[in-house]
């Protein structure tokens, strides 16, 4: 309180007060207007001369931006961190400037306002000793204004903002998997006929000023930045990143260069050359003499790191030869070859390995890095193959797929179908042969097989009928096996067996022949029902047979006890014959002595009877007298005598009738009064 008291009762005192509390508060500005420049620790302080006015570094040399001598104008030399004196402020704009801080994974990319012109042709400054760009001062001696090829790497700088301007800029990362391609902006141009900057140490293209004092080349760029960070200027190159060329198990890689010397004229690849790490190393692979275009050399299965810009790999799978097949090589690039078959086998000529051709030397079954644009593998099977003749059938090889049924016309004008199978067999030897006389087994099929064994059976089957030809099947059959088997063995084929599979004849063949077999088999069967009926009949014997044993032995026993009854009766009979034999001649005897005592009392009666109708008849008429008999007669019977009914005729008018009348008219009332009797009655009688 007394201080303040004192302060208001002194106004002096309180207006040097807070001048004084002024100035510790504004003490830099305060130094300032008595010439005093504090810089702190991380700033550095950019100096404008706002004028000369005496000397004779007055003015800026034309073209100049910067100034090195005192001139007016923006001064190449900043202000270090701490105090100092004589910058008057109406003649000096100081102005406090951070450092220029790079991240750890940030570069910084200069580019100057001032400096020497860049040449003709040029696109960034080259590089100058200057400190990391803080001595200003050494750069102007030398340096080139415009873009810098030099990098500013991370860290804090004192660097003149007036002269330079700074760029951050990430680092360039590689990540896993990928390289890097380069492309350089600057650089010397390419020579005549060349697609690709040859490769300089720069150590992964972060030395710019190697890359430059090494002749390097404007363009795309031999070598490749590998995984990682780098401090590469992307004024002077482009990084571009691509994936690794990774060859998987079972497969090869093609690879295409783009540059080196040109292919000697008749070749279609280059040789393989040393020393080029699997085309990973491009300028090894020129120097040592590699050529541009289709490489020869594949890659197995793996990573490399292979500059896209410079090669291009195709992947592709390896060359397999399956079991119970040989692989034939047909090599199209190599020394010229020489033929080593010899004299028995003038067809085509087979090489050595390595030599352009033919090889004589098969592949076995396995898998094999073959470059297919070079050598071509022909697969032969040295198993047996089944080839079919039939439309629509074909075997897992597919060497049959375009071979068709086959048809042939008979002798007797009819055309048929028949399907037929080859089964051939090419030894492992020979497989070179066949590929060197028709370049691949379906070559082999369309030349040699389909019209050899069409044809045959075409001739064979104009030598016969259709229905000789389906009886003779079998003889055809080994016919065909043995011509195909002859005509093929100049081929180097060998001819395992031919079949005939299935014949269609014509239908209206086919129709008369099933019903003539249909007729056959028809008689098959009313035979065997015959036999069967006759096996029944013999059945129901033999079953009645057996019914009837029992009664055949009764009947066999009665039989004896017959013939025994029966011989005893014959010896009572002929017992009995004698005693009526003995009793009838007696019998006989008496008979005899009766008869003819009878017979002599009816003759004396008769003749006594007969003298008597003599006399009656000599008494009358002897037409009376057999009147009166019958009359007696008719009497005795009760008929009767007087008519109911006169019958007149056979006489006059008025005449009666004759006995005989009389008798018939009886007869005739008679049957008119007996009633009529049934006639199933009388039919039954």
């Amino acid at each position: 309180m007394d201080a303040l008291f004192t302060l208001f009762t002194y106004p002096w005192l309180a207006t040097l007060t807070v001048a004084l509390l002024l100035a510790l508060v504004f003490y830099r500005r305060t130094l300032r207007l008595f010439g005093f420049v504090i810089v702190p620790d991380d700033s550095i302080g950019t100096v404008t001369k706002k004028f000369v006015l005496f000397g004779r570094h007055k003015e800026l040399p034309p073209g100049r931006i910067v100034a090195l001598y005192g001139e007016a104008g923006l001064q190449a030399d900043t202000l270090a961190p701490g105090l100092h004196v004589g910058l008057w402020p109406w003649q000096y704009q100081v102005e406090l400037v951070k450092f220029t801080v790079v991240p750890d994974d940030a570069i910084g990319i200069i580019e100057a306002c001032d400096g020497l012109p860049l040449p003709d042709g040029r696109v960034l400054a080259r590089h100058v000793d200057c400190d990391n760009f803080q001595d200003a001062r050494a750069f102007l001696a030398a340096g080139e204004r415009g873009l810098q090829m030099s990098v500013v790497p991370p860290g804090a700088w004192r660097v003149n903002t007036l002269l330079f301007t700074v760029r951050l800029e990430r680092m360039t990362v590689i990540e896993p998997g990928k390289i890097g391609i380069v492309e350089a902006r600057d650089g010397r141009p390419l020579a005549g006929g060349r697609v690709i900057g040859r490769a300089v140490a720069c150590d992964s293209f972060q030395d710019a000023r190697a890359f430059m004092d090494g002749g390097g080349e404007r363009g795309p760029q031999m070598s490749v930045i590998p995984q990682g960070k780098y401090r590469v200027n992307p004024g002077l190159f482009r990084v571009t990143q691509v994936q690794v060329t990774d060859v998987p198990d079972n497969k090869v890689g093609i690879v295409t260069t783009r540059e080196g010397a040109s292919l000697t004229t008749g070749e279609i690849a280059g040789p393989e050359v040393p020393g080029h790490n699997l085309f990973q190393e491009p300028q090894a692979f020129v120097d040592a003499g590699g050529t541009k275009g289709l490489q020869e050399q594949v890659l197995l299965a793996g990573r490399y790191f292979i500059n896209p810009m410079f090669a291009t790999v195709e992947i592709i799978d390896m060359t397999e030869v399956p079991i119970a097949s040989v692989g034939v090589v047909v090599a199209f690039v190599g020394r010229p070859g020489v033929d080593v078959t010899g004299e028995g086998f003038r067809h085509a000529n087979m090489v050595r390995k390595g030599e352009k051709g033919v090889w004589v030397d098969v592949l076995d079954p396995g898998k094999y890095a073959i470059n297919t644009y070079t050598h071509k593998v022909r697969v032969v099977p040295t198993a047996n193959v089944v080839l079919n003749w039939a439309t629509g059938k074909t075997e897992a090889h597919k060497l049959d797929a375009n071979l068709s049924t086959i048809t042939v016309r008979s002798a007797d004008g009819f055309t048929f179908n028949l399907d037929v199978s080859q089964i051939i067999h090419i030894p492992r030897n020979d497989a070179p042969k066949v590929i060197a006389r028709f370049g691949s087994m379906e070559a082999l099929v369309t030349q040699v097989l389909e019209p050899t064994i069409g044809n045959y059976f075409r001739n064979a089957a104009q030598n016969s009928d259709v229905i000789d030809f389906l009886k003779k099947r079998s003889e055809r059959q080994a016919d065909a096996k043995a011509a195909i088997a002859a005509a093929l063995k100049a081929y180097d084929v060998g001819a395992v067996e031919t079949l005939i599979g299935d014949i269609v004849p014509p239908a209206e063949l086919m129709k008369t022949l099933t019903d003539r077999k249909l007729a056959e088999q028809e008689k098959v069967t009313f035979t065997t029902q015959m036999e069967a009926q006759g096996v029944r009949q013999q059945l129901e014997q033999a079953t009645a047979l057996a019914r009837t044993q029992a009664q055949v032995v009764d009947a066999e026993r009665k039989v004896a006890i017959a013939e025994f009854s029966a011989q005893a009766a014959v010896k009572t009979a002929d017992g009995a014959a004698r005693s009526k034999k003995i009793t009838a001649e007696a019998d006989a005897e008496v008979t005899r002595v009766t008869g003819q005592a009878e017979a002599g009392r009816t003759l004396a009666i008769g003749e006594a009877e007969a003298e008597v109708i003599r006399q009656k008849i000599g008494s009358m008429e002897s037409g009376n007298y057999a009147i009166v008999q019958v009359a007696q007669a008719l009497a005795g019977a009760g008929v009767q005598l007087v008519p109911e009914v006169l019958v007149g005729g056979g006489q006059g008018a008025g005449q009666g009738g004759t006995l005989v009348d009389v008798l018939l008219a009886g007869l005739v009332k008679d049957r008119l009064a007996r009633p009529e009797q049934p006639r199933v009655e009388a039919e039954a009688t």
